[in-house]
């Protein structure tokens, strides 16, 4: 803090005295102490003044203060300057406020500037605002939309402020009429649709129907593709009437869900079979990769066929593991064949007890397969066909090799 007291001095009979251009002036009288006290106190009544002055001076550059306010706070203190009561640098106090008068001066300047833009972008807005609604009641058919939208400019319009008062109300008019404008017409739009509202029931009703017909249907995916078709169509109709609407919806909905319903229980089961089976096939094969082929290739190739017969009896896996675990059964099968090979060529066709072991086996597969055939079970069939092929095969590949 500057050392304000040097610019005062008290005379003998206790007058104070501040030093300026324009010669000593008087300040006040103290004679509650020393001279020196007398000047300290008037000093700190102009240490206050430079505070005030300081503090306007930083909040009108950092834009936080109002100018105009500010400007008149300013010429009031250059005013009562000259006669303030107070002990310090009058004349560089003085500076500092006109140079902060000007500085006030350009930033109301910069406001009432920023204020005008600020109401010929209002009244731009406003202006868009209502040309907008006035378009959307003249054309637009997409009434929630349009009626969503009308609702947001209003919203938007309540944000918008600086506007004279005159023009806003003339814009006002113009808004209100075209929101006006659009309620007739949407109105009188709807009041044509009552009579396509029983023709939609009928429609509805028979779409109704179908899917409760279908409600208790096997026929997983012909009946699931359409019902979705008959989904596609309801939302195509036009609306009924709300209470026949709800009521038709109820009982739609409700027939979609009963069969979805029971389709997701039965795929669940039979997920839960496939995981089973799959479960039972991954043990089949880790078992029979085990397999010691070389040590005994007539235990390997009695082994393998009853994994045959265990793997066909096992039943479906899921899609997704059934080609990993057909490879690994491949390739277990081609092992204990090779070994088998290896085995034949070591006996003539006669003695060879793998041979016989294996005629005795296509000749249980035919049985099998006339069995399932008598029985008309296809899958059966199918599987004892794949077993039977598999097992000549692997005796033709046997004989050929003795």
């Amino acid at each position: 803090m500057s050392d304000w007291t040097a610019f005062g001095r008290v005379d003998a009979d206790g007058t104070v005295y501040v030093k300026t251009a324009e010669g000593d002036r008087v300040v006040g009288s103290w004679q509650a102490g020393t001279p020196e006290e007398g000047l300290a106190h008037f000093a700190r009544r102009f240490a206050d003044l430079v505070t005030e002055v300081d503090l306007i001076e930083a909040r009108l550059k950092s834009g936080a203060a109002d100018a105009s306010h500010s400007l008149t706070t300013v010429k009031r203190l250059r005013t009562e300057l000259p006669e303030a009561h107070v002990v310090g640098d009058i004349d560089g106090l003085a500076s500092r406020l006109d140079k902060l008068a000007g500085l006030a001066d350009e930033k109301a300047g910069e406001a009432r500037a920023a204020r005008e833009v600020a109401r010929g972008e209002a009244l731009a807005r406003k202006t868009a605002l209502v040309e907008e609604a006035e378009k959307i009641a003249a054309d637009a058919t997409g009434w929630k939309t349009a009626g969503d939208r009308l609702k947001e400019i209003l919203d938007e319009w309540k944000t918008i402020r600086g506007v004279d008062k005159k023009t806003d109300g003339e814009l006002w008019k113009r808004f209100a009429a075209a929101r006006d404008g659009f309620t007739r017409r949407r109105g009188a739009h709807f009041a044509t649709l009552d009579g396509q509202r029983k023709q939609a029931q009928t429609a509805k009703e028979e779409l109704v129907k179908e899917a409760e017909s279908l409600a208790e249907s096997g026929e997983w995916s012909s009946t699931a593709n359409r019902l979705k078709e008959l989904m596609t169509e309801w939302k195509a109709a036009p609306r009924a009437a709300k209470e026949a609407e709800q009521r038709l919806w109820e009982r739609f909905r409700a027939a979609q869900d009963a069969f979805f319903t029971r389709r997701s229980e039965v795929f669940s089961a039979r997920d839960a079979e496939y995981k089973g089976n799959l479960d039972k096939k991954q043990a089949i094969l880790t078992e029979l990769e085990a397999v010691d082929v070389d040590a005994d290739p007539r235990a390997a190739q009695n082994k393998l066929r009853d994994a045959q017969a265990a793997w066909h009896d096992a039943g479906r896996v899921p899609r997704e593991a059934s080609v990993s675990l057909d490879r690994r059964w491949r390739a277990a099968e081609e092992r204990i064949r090779v070994a088998m090979d290896s085995a034949w060529r070591k006996t003539t066709p006669q003695d060879n007890p793998l041979l016989r072991q294996m005629r005795e086996q296509v000749a249980e597969a035919e049985e099998k397969l006339a069995r399932a055939q008598a029985a008309g079970d296809n899958r059966r069939i199918k599987e004892a066909e794949q077993a039977l092929a598999s097992k000549k095969q692997f005796l033709a590949l046997a004989e050929q090799a003795n």
